[in-house]
This record gives C-alpha cells, sequence and structure tokens, in this order.
C-alpha cells in the first residue's frame, strides 16, 4: 500500500508540474507528512523529509516538463539563465533556515503560502500593460526570495515564479513553461541542502540520506517523469482562465488540508 501510494503522487506530481509549471510538491508535501506520520517516523524530522524527499523528485519532474513546454515553444530559456544563480543561493539557505524550525511552523508556513497565492490568482490581478520583467537586478532578487519560500515549502517554485512572470505580463503558458525549467535548479540546490543538514541527524528511518527517504523518491519520480508531458499537452489546449481557476482551486484544498493536520 505504501508503494501504491507513492506511485500515485508521483502520477498525481507529473500532472501538475506540467499543467501548471509547479513540481508537484504541493501534492506530495502533504502526503509524505501523512505517509511518514502513519509509519511512526520521529514527529520533528517528518516535515523535514516531507519537504527534502519532494525537492528530490521534482528534479526529474522539472526535467521532464521543461522538455514537453520547451517542444511547445514555451520556455523562455534567457529568463532561466538570469534567474538561476540567486535561485541556488536561496534555496540553499532556504533549507539552512529550515533545518533550524519546527514541523508545525513549517506547515504553518506551507499554509499561509498556499492561500496566499489562490487568493491573488481568484482575485484575478491584471498587471499594468506596460510592465516588463526587470533588469538583472531585479530579476536575481526575485529568484533569491523564490529559491528560499520555495525550500521552505517544498516546492519547485511555480506557486511563486508563475504569478511573477505573470505580473510582469509574461502570457500564462509561456510563465507556466518557464517555471517548469525554473524548478530544475530548485530543485537541484534543494535536494542538496536538505540531504548536508540532515547527515549525522540521529533517529532517522532506514533507508534515509539525510532528510531524503530514498523509497518515497524512487517511487515518485519515476512515474512523475512519464506523467509530465501529459499534463503540458492538456495546458497547451485549455484557456488561460481556466489554467488560473483550477491552480487556484487545488492550492486552497490543499491549504485546508494542511492545517487541519496541524490539531
Amino acid at each position: 500500500m505504501e508503494l501504491f501510494i507513492y506511485l500515485l503522487a508521483g502520477a498525481c506530481a507529473g500532472l501538475l508540474s506540467g499543467l501548471f509549471g509547479v513540481g508537484g510538491g504541493l501534492i506530495i508535501v502533504p502526503i509524505l507528512s501523512l505517509i511518514f506520520s502513519s509509519l511512526a517516523f520521529p514527529e520533528q524530522h517528518i516535515m523535514h523529509m516531507a519537504l527534502g524527499t519532494s525537492l528530490a523528485t521534482i528534479i526529474f519532474t522539472s526535467i521532464s516538463s521543461a522538455r514537453a513546454h520547451h517542444g511547445r515553444l514555451n520556455v523562455d530559456w534567457p529568463v532561466v539563465r538570469k534567474i538561476a544563480i540567486a535561485i541556488v543561493l536561496g534555496t540553499l539557505l532556504g533549507t539552512v533556515l529550515a533545518a533550524s524550525l519546527q514541523t508545525a511552523w513549517l506547515k504553518a508556513i506551507f499554509s499561509i503560502f498556499v492561500f496566499a497565492v489562490a487568493t491573488q490568482l481568484i482575485l484575478n490581478f491584471t498587471p499594468n500593460p506596460g510592465r516588463q520583467l526587470p533588469g538583472l537586478f531585479g530579476i536575481s532578487l526575485a529568484g533569491l526570495v523564490i529559491g528560499i519560500v520555495s525550500s521552505l515549502v517544498g516546492i519547485g517554485g511555480g506557486s511563486l515564479s508563475v504569478p511573477f512572470l505573470i505580473y510582469c505580463n509574461t502570457g500564462v503558458k509561456r510563465a507556466i513553461g518557464t517555471s517548469a525549467a525554473i524548478g530544475l535548479p530548485i530543485a537541484a540546490a534543494g535536494t542538496l541542502g536538505y540531504i548536508l543538514n540532515g547527515l549525522n541527524t540521529p533517529q532517522l528511518p532506514a533507508y534515509s540520506l539525510g532528510y531524503l527517504y530514498l523509497p518515497a523518491f524512487a517511487g515518485i519520480a519515476f512515474v512523475s517523469m512519464l506523467t509530465a508531458p501529459f499534463g503540458a499537452a492538456l495546458a497547451h489546449r485549455l484557456p488561460p482562465h481556466v489554467l488560473k481557476r483550477a491552480f487556484a482551486v487545488l492550492l486552497y484544498v490543499i491549504g485546508f488540508k494542511m492545517l487541519a493536520d496541524m490539531f
């Protein structure tokens, strides 16, 4: 049953990655949190392991999703190159901060974050028509923030980078494709950070590499690579306003579920 849940989570994560440009962490983190609790993992390490494992799976999900969107010319590679270094630095800083926080704080941060993003999408904020992407300093600052927050909540950054790109008048589909590519440096740096910060931590379960739980990683990563291209194909066909609203509803559901698990 445990393996089946990992495979199902991977399928959902892959579809979401292709469809919305997110790494799937918004689904993976809550699921892993529940599974690790049922397996009686040490409470103080559950959220850290869910976040670290989620980011590791996003490495493969992002590659698959970015390739699919690239094939549809929906990735702005110059933006990806400009933001990548700041993204990596921010992500590594975030993993250090996360290692010092208790699980309850991480769950609260995760819930507040998804509510904020969902509300912004529901309100359908329309940016100034003349607004464009900032220069190197501005886009690096945005990358730093996206990296820090993404590592704290175990996502590939799409929940921040997609709204940021839309705010700068990037088309929704191109924002989703670019975000999928941005997810790779976030996931790689975040995985490294959680592994290093979790090494030599006492009471971690067997088959752990720092805060990375290898059985969950293997099951989720394999299936997510297969389903991400289907999500990208669906995103290419759906109207932009439908994508926005569907994404917002998904975020609200996940946020309320995470809050409920705290009580």
